[in-house]
């Protein structure tokens, strides 16, 4: 796609929204607690928030505010408001003073542990929704992520909405190219997963599921428990059932 010389400010919204899905066994109360306790630690709040401000600065935005909490007994979350035109240069000069009321771009972080499988396979769940609205595009953070959070599950959703404006005064309703998500993704996550992919090109939606098939079977049990081939089939069988239901 040639690139579009637009007129003022670019307002079409990019949101890019996923969440992704972990598992593990836990086979007593103690192997319980002490999964609660590693998520307290590993997805602690100040830790999100410090994630997501590692994303705002690969996607060249400038955070103008930002939030944190954490809550008992776990799950946490984080959010940080933004300014997407900071590295752009679209910006004019007189704009710096108003820039909170121009963009409504945001990254918002929950998560949601699940500990209420009957078997007692544990479940932990993290939300991020990235909306930009400017030049950038919030597909070029993925790859962090994937690197920040164990994942044996992960949905994506893009979509572009609203519109803007040529220099000619025509609407413009998509300003860069997106062949795929798995495009902006490192092709050696990717070999770790199964996928199915589904586009609306037309509608300017995207849709990317993942299912982990390369595993490490000791990850889904407390550090020196043995692995059990039963309760590990569980866990694939939750893993398979969420990915489909999704």
């Amino acid at each position: 796609m040639s690139r579009l010389k637009l007129s003022g400010f670019n307002n079409l919204r990019k949101l890019l929204s996923f969440s992704f899905y972990d598992f593990v066994v836990a086979t007593d109360e103690d192997d319980r607690k002490s999964y609660a306790a590693y998520l307290n630690e590993r997805y602690a709040a100040a830790r999100v928030r410090a994630l997501l401000e590692r994303i705002a600065d690969i996607i060249d935005a400038e955070v103008l505010a930002s939030s944190e909490q954490d809550y008992d007994p776990y799950g946490a979350s984080a959010l940080l408001l933004l300014s997407d035109e900071a590295g752009s240069g679209a910006a004019p000069a007189w704009a710096s003073s108003v820039r909170m009321h121009l963009d409504k771009s945001h990254i918002a972080a929950h998560t949601y542990p699940d500990f209420a499988h009957p078997e007692g396979i544990l479940g932990f769940r993290v939300d991020i929704e990235l909306s930009t609205c400017g030049e950038i595009s919030p597909l070029r953070s993925l790859d962090e992520i994937f690197r920040f959070f164990d994942t044996d599950v992960v949905v994506i959703d893009y979509l572009v909405r609203g519109y803007t404006r040529a220099e000619d005064g025509s609407h413009v309703f998509m300003d860069h190219e997106v062949p795929s998500i798995a495009r902006f993704i490192d092709p050696e996550i990717l070999a770790q997963f199964e996928r199915v992919e589904r586009a609306l090109p037309a509608a300017h939606t995207w849709q990317l599921k993942l299912l982990r098939t390369r595993i490490d079977p000791s990850e889904y049990f407390a550090p020196g428990k043995p692995v059990d081939e039963v309760q590990l089939q569980g866990v694939l069988d939750e893993m398979a059932a969420v990915y489909r239901g999704l």
